[in-house]
């Protein structure tokens, strides 16, 4: 949007009435848009890629008729029919199995594991072979595989209902690792995700399922299909809000707390940055280097437990490429290093804004 300052070419127009206009015209625009959300995206997401290309199919458990456990395919069998999206048996190994088979032979399976922790039994073909393919046959055999995982905390789950994974897929090589925050990379994500020739395990946060945004979804998917490269979202991470004294790095669920806690130090006078990473594998170094070079503080926010996890990795990455620029050693908030908790518990277990802040206050902000 073009905005009109009182430097430009008439010079009778303020600055102060160039904003307020801006305003009202994102607020009447966005008056129009309807609310949208991130599971609808999801499902509008496979739809089109169903719609998009005959060798994508969707399986797993439940997904067919009753349209999932969180119905992200909810009306896709109805539409599609039963030979593109079906249900199979509760064997979470045979249905990455019979995914690495279907792709050898050029197909695209999206499949669904039912909660994240219960993909466990599917690890040895996941780790083995939907990984190593493509490596193992020096080229010769794509893996277009799209693991979709429900995953995290908060909806007052226990352990194998809200764990948090995302380590041991990132730790293996071969394997992509997406983590959407928002309601419109839920949908460019996943798209991109199906579109890719390498297997991709596409974690979905839970508690953002029914968060909604405000946008033309219509106009996402035209964008989408104009193929436009700057559009897409793998290995770029972005700036979800801008600051100048520390930088929060968060992906997945984690990102809408690490920038409620940003909006909370705002009022204590403390200007914060939070970079959402969207992908973790591939991870973009660049604007995670970037942000902590120029607030010189950083703190990493995840779910999943500390100790050898996706967040460790964060710091030291982040201690070997900003060294000299930074004022304070890089924290971590994370889960503990437990198993998930009880419902009544989770709330202790889970990144929260007051330990982000208590995070902050600690980065070392006297002298």
């Amino acid at each position: 949007m073009t905005v009109t300052t009182s430097s430009d070419a008439n010079g009778n127009v303020s600055a102060a009435t160039a904003r307020a206009s801006e305003r009202a015209a994102e607020h009447a625009e966005a008056a129009q848009l309807q609310p949208v959300t991130f599971a609808k995206a999801l499902n509008t997401a496979l739809a089109d890629a169903l719609e998009a290309s005959d060798d994508v199919v969707l399986f797993g458990e439940d997904i067919g008729t009753l349209g999932g456990v969180f119905r992200i395919t909810d009306g896709l069998t109805d539409r599609f029919g039963e030979h593109r999206c079906f249900d199979t048996p509760l064997a979470e190994s045979g249905i990455a199995g019979m995914a690495a088979g279907m792709a050898m032979n050029g197909m695209r399976p999206v499949i669904e594991m039912q909660f994240d922790a219960f993909a466990y039994p599917a690890l040895e073909q996941i780790f083995s072979h939907i990984a190593k393919m493509h490596n193992r046959t020096r080229g010769g055999l794509k893996m277009p595989i799209v693991i979709r995982i429900p995953y995290a905390g908060g909806i007052g789950g226990v352990e194998h209902h809200c764990d948090s994974s995302e380590s041991y897929y990132a730790h293996t090589p071969g394997l992509k690792v997406y983590a959407p925050a928002t309601v419109a990379d839920a949908y460019r994500m996943l798209r991109e995700a199906i579109d890719s020739d390498d297997p991709v395990v596409f974690f979905e946060p839970k508690k953002l399922y029914w968060s909604k945004d405000r946008l033309d979804l219509d106009a996402l998917r035209a964008s989408y299909d104009d193929g436009a490269p700057a559009s897409r979202s793998e290995g770029k991470a972005v700036i979800a809000r801008e600051g100048s004294d520390a930088t929060l790095v968060a992906y997945g669920p984690s990102v809408p707390t690490a920038l409620a806690a940003a909006a909370a130090a705002a009022e204590e006078g403390r200007s914060i940055e939070v970079v959402d990473l969207r992908t973790i594998v591939p991870l973009d170094d660049a604007t995670i280097t970037a942000s902590v070079r120029k607030t010189g503080r950083a703190v990493v926010v995840a779910e999943t437990p500390g100790f050898a996890s996706v967040a460790s990795e964060l710091v030291a990455r982040i201690q070997e490429r900003c060294f000299h620029s930074l004022a304070a050693p890089v924290l971590r908030v994370t889960g503990f290093d437990v198993p998930f908790p009880a419902p009544k518990l989770e709330e202790f277990f889970l990144p929260s804004v007051d330990r982000i802040l208590d995070a902050v206050d600690e980065l070392q902000w006297e002298g």
